[in-house]
């Protein structure tokens, strides 16, 4: 609770802003007054103070108020507030106006002094607050000698909102822009000057002493952010950049933070904003339940869910850390939120009857799944009872609870599997079409491909790799896999939940698939290194279950764009619900046999396209870039 003094600290300033303006006001009117009256020949004695004056205060003080003049700060005085000066004044011309013919009808105030008044007002407020803010700049500008020296590239807006951000600081202090619009150069912005091109950058920071380079174009493509990050590793500084604009509205970055530039930022698809307001709609006011909500897809999530007005958050999670984790994470960030944790195998038929009853979910994410494609090679009976069996069970449940939404996590290795994580994955999808057809629950399917950053997935693996010195492992020169980011395949998830079709298979127009070979490289020169020289590659050959390259749809899903432009659903194909039935029965027995030929045939004829990936040939035995020789390497 604020005490008595703090209250009296903090109105102490404000009043003497009111002060400051009353007293403003009294010199325009009096000094207006003044000067009329000196023009003729035989000028009267004005008073100082009259009922006339103080009708002038009471009036221009109460629209200052009622304007919102004192809610801003002189220190952050900018052209918002002046516009709100100029208003005030307008406003409390009129009302004073209105006073005075009440009061006398406007006899003896001189017509020039009413037209004058607002515009020498707008002065004499405003000049005040910005000679304050110019000194203030100028006192954290030089506070700290020893401040970090930026060069900044793009003279934009959000270069000048960084400037000012950099200042407030005192730790840093701007030496220069850098922009390619020639109309820039040799202009300054908030006094700093633009001294020349992007592409010049190691040249320039050499001549201004530069320690540190900070990106602000937080709008340029990735094709551009590499040709950007390329020139500050020329320049053999550090270098950061300012967050997005929607980080900073989704909470993933603080406004003003300067941030290391990620993987994604180079990647060659810009990032998909979701219809925020089509999933709010949806979301808002439900009970909603994540399987696997210790995971990284899961618990972003959960994470999202609450972000965006989702009443209640069951959460199914067999890691006891992880989801003592993701629940205290939800109840410290949204204290409103009901959190109902189970701990549990979502396979298990008792543990997700109990979680549903408790929880209530108007739907439910089926996030839980094995997804390692060269451990499931050999792990057949787990890969079918966790992404089949497990997911027939959930799917079971919500339909007996008459769970509104039924969301499958699935993946782009679905389609013409050649692995046994494809194989079940597409497994659990035909599991999901064929309850759709009781038409008593929506069953959604969402598939996407690689997600960045993912528990063990090849960022954290490069990144580790990258740590220890290298090499870092590729499998072949040729590879290529479609990426997105975490919080983006959950958007996509909620953006698939909101449109809500009844058997449905969405998945994200993905643009073109990055080569694992480009993202080596860019992570290797991420960490201020270069590959071949600092840190080698190595090509270790395809694993047992990778193809080269993956692909969204079957030749038989014809698809098409929905209410979301990057949005695009499959058209589902047809399966036999009563086959899928005898084969998940069947699938039961062998795994409580631990029978894993009989599995293996199992999945085969439940997944006719199925073809496992041929053993690896030589052409996929280990190839190393390798080290030049140590003397011919500058020292």
């Amino acid at each position: 609770m604020i005490s008595k003094n703090d209250r009296w600290n903090l109105a102490l300033p404000r009043l003497a802003v009111v002060a400051h303006d009353l007293a403003m006001v009294w010199i325009c009117w009096t000094g207006l007054n003044w000067l009329r009256y000196t023009l003729v020949s035989d000028p009267p004695v004005l008073p100082l103070w009259s009922l006339e004056i103080a009708i002038v205060l009471a009036a221009q003080g109460l629209v200052f108020w009622q304007v919102g003049l004192y809610r801003g700060l002189w220190r952050f005085a900018s052209v918002p507030d002046i516009w709100n000066i100029v208003k005030a004044s307008v406003f409390g011309l009129l009302a004073l106006a209105l006073g005075l013919f009440l009061y006398n009808r406007v006899e003896g105030v001189p017509r020039a002094v009413l037209f004058l008044y607002p515009f020498v007002l707008v002065g004499l407020l405003g000049t005040p607050r910005l000679l304050y803010r110019a000194w203030k700049d100028g006192r954290s500008e030089h506070t700290d000698k020893a401040a970090v020296r930026v060069l900044i590239l793009g003279a934009g807006a959000a270069g000048e909102a960084l400037v000012r951000d950099l200042r407030r600081t005192g730790a840093y202090a701007p030496v220069g822009f850098l922009d390619d619009a020639a109309k820039l150069r040799g202009s300054k912005l908030q006094g700093v000057s633009v001294l020349g091109k992007v592409a010049n950058v190691a040249e320039i920071a050499r001549e201004t002493a530069a320690k540190l380079i900070v990106i602000a174009m937080p709008s340029i493509d990735a094709s551009a952010m590499q040709q950007v990050v390329a020139a500050c590793e020329r320049s053999g500084l550090p270098f950061r950049t300012v967050p997005r604009l929607q980080d900073v509205l989704t909470g993933r970055s603080l406004p003003g933070e300067l941030k290391e530039v990620a993987i994604e930022d180079l990647l060659g698809r810009k990032p998909v904003l979701p219809d925020w307001k089509a999933i709010r709609g949806w979301l808002g006011g439900r009970s909603v339940m994540v399987t696997g909500a210790g995971g990284s897809i899961g618990s972003e999530l959960c994470r999202q869910c609450a972000r965006h007005g989702a009443l209640r958050i069951g959460m199914i999670e067999i890691d006891e850390l992880s989801l003592m984790t993701m629940q205290a994470e939800l109840q410290r960030d949204f204290p409103n939120l009901e959190c109902v944790a189970v701990l549990g195998d979502c396979g298990d038929p008792a543990v997700i009857r109990h979680a549903l009853s408790l929880a209530e979910p108007d739907a439910l994410f089926h996030a839980a799944a094995y997804k390692q494609v060269p451990l499931l090679e050999t792990q057949l009976r787990e890969a079918v009872r966790n992404n089949v069996l497990a997911t027939e069970t959930v799917a079971e449940a919500c339909r007996t609870a008459n769970v509104g939404t039924f969301v499958l996590i699935s993946t782009d290795k679905a389609v013409d599997p050649v692995n046994v994580l494809g194989a079940s994955k597409r497994l659990a999808e035909m599991v999901c079409q064929a309850y759709a057809a009781k038409r008593a629950t929506h069953y959604v399917t969402v598939r996407f491909g690689n997600v960045l950053d993912s528990a063990g997935s090849v960022v954290p693996l490069f990144r580790e790799q990258i740590r220890l010195g290298g090499p870092v492992t590729v499998t072949d020169t040729e590879v290529t896999r479609y990426f997105m980011t975490i919080p983006e395949a959950c958007q996509l998830i909620l953006q698939a939940a909101a449109i809500g079709s009844h058997e449905a298979i969405y998945t994200l127009d993905m643009g073109e698939p990055v080569p694992i070979r480009l993202l080596a490289e860019q992570m290797i020169r991420l960490a201020g290194k270069q590959p071949g020289r600092d840190i080698a590659i190595v090509y270790t050959g395809l694993r047992a279950g990778e193809k080269l390259h993956e692909t969204l749809f079957h030749a038989d899903e014809r698809y098409r764009p929905t209410a979301h432009p990057k949005i695009l659903q499959a058209e589902a194909r047809g399966v036999a619900a009563e086959a899928i039935a005898g084969s998940i029965e069947k699938m039961r027995d062998a795994i409580a046999r631990y029978d894993e030929t009989a599995l293996g045939l199992l999945l085969r004829a439940a997944v006719p396209e199925f073809s496992p990936a041929a053993e690896l040939t030589e052409a996929h035995r280990a190839t190393v870039v390798p080290f030049p020789a140590r003397s011919s390497r500058k020292i």
